[in-house]
């Protein structure tokens, strides 16, 4: 069929002509069409902008939690798994720690391993030419006593010494070591630590003050702001 386009353009503009003052119901096919068409694509547009783009972003608000829910569930999922490893880890690294609290003595011990030190050295037939225990310094979770040592004997015996403060059942470390040659015997000078525990008055007031030194911290923070 041979269509003439010109004549049916001519013929669907004609029946946009005269519609002034008519009832639309009595329009011509073609714009009543249009106008249905207009009617859809306005009632669409309201309900999109007045009441779906909110349920489209409620909907990818849900899928954003969904996904987070998905990631915690696997998350959760693998812990639960390996709760048993997870414990027996936990144990093992509670006997590790229970293990290393030991090696640290509390206060009414430090006299003992004081004389266990000194001990060490006489047993190993060096001579004591200074033993001062300093002051003690207060950390944060323990107690550090530092000790001025001098003692003479030979290269054996040093060694053997110090040989003897690593194998302490308490820690003991040797610190600032210097070693001299007097009278053809070594002398050898260090400053011994020991570690205790702190007595709870003592954790108490260590509490405290590092609550005080916080503070004071945000407040200095807070005016220099």
């Amino acid at each position: 069929m041979n269509i003439d386009l010109k004549e049916l353009g001519a013929q669907i503009s004609g029946q946009f002509k005269g519609l002034n003052g008519r009832h639309p119901g009595m329009w011509p096919l073609v714009p009543r069409l249009a106008c249905a068409v207009g009617v859809a694509v306005g009632v669409v547009a309201l309900g999109y902008f007045g009441y779906w783009s909110g349920q489209f972003e409620e909907y990818d608000a849900l899928v954003v939690k969904e996904q987070s829910l998905q990631t915690e569930f696997r998350d959760k999922y693998a812990q639960a798994v390996n709760l048993e490893a997870l414990k027996a880890q936990r144990k093992l690294v509670d006997q590790y720690v229970e293990r290393l609290e030991k090696q640290l003595p509390s206060k009414a011990e430090m006299d003992a391993l004081l004389s266990d030190i000194n001990q060490a050295g006489v047993g190993r037939g060096l001579q004591f030419d200074l033993f001062k225990p300093g002051t003690v310094v207060v950390k944060d979770y323990y107690a550090e006593l530092p000790i001025e040592i001098r003692i003479s004997g030979s290269y054996h015996d040093l060694g053997s010494f110090a040989s003897d403060m690593a194998n302490l059942p308490r820690i003991v470390t040797l610190n600032n070591m210097s070693v001299v040659s007097k009278d053809n015997v070594l002398v050898l000078d260090a400053i011994a630590k020991t570690f205790r525990y702190l007595d709870p008055e003592e954790a108490a007031a260590q509490k405290e003050a590092l609550s005080k030194a916080k503070k004071k911290g945000n407040k200095t923070g807070g005016e220099q702001k």
